[in-house]
């Protein structure tokens, strides 16, 4: 197929997109579904007529509507930014735990220092006890 083949096939595939009355694809407004009405691969569009590509998503959206991969991308980033929300809200119940248990774990520091101070610096002498012999030894 021709240059001027292929730029003719996308521009009437672009029309019946955005008309609305797809052949052969599933209508949906993105570069798969121009590729694939207009019989042309997809890198096509993608790296021989950008200027079409860009020119489908510009009257996409003069049209008030929004392609299909953008509200895609905009439902992951929502998802993402709630997603990101919980665990800001995590991480500061979390640092507010750990600020908690820094602050028992000095109290009884201060307090086992007291202790071992009330008890006159004795240490307590721990010894092994044997272990009972067995029956029938």
């Amino acid at each position: 197929m021709s240059y001027d083949d292929e730029r003719k096939n996308i521009r009437a595939a672009m029309d019946r997109l955005l008309a609305g009355t797809p052949l052969r694809s599933d209508g949906a407004l993105a570069v798969l579904a121009l590729a694939a009405e207009a019989d042309v691969k997809r890198h096509v569009l993608t790296h021989r007529h950008t200027d079409l590509k860009d020119e489908f998503y510009a009257k996409v959206r003069a049209q008030g509507r929004i392609p299909d991969s953008e509200r895609k991308l905009r439902a992951e980033l929502k998802k993402t930014k709630e997603r990101l929300a919980e665990l800001i809200e995590e991480n500061k119940r979390q640092q507010a735990e750990i600020e908690t248990f820094a602050r028992v774990v000095n109290v009884l520091t201060v307090e086992n220092h007291q202790l071992r101070g009330q008890s006159g610096h004795k240490r307590a002498l721990v010894v092994a006890l044997r272990p009972a012999p067995e029956p029938g030894s």
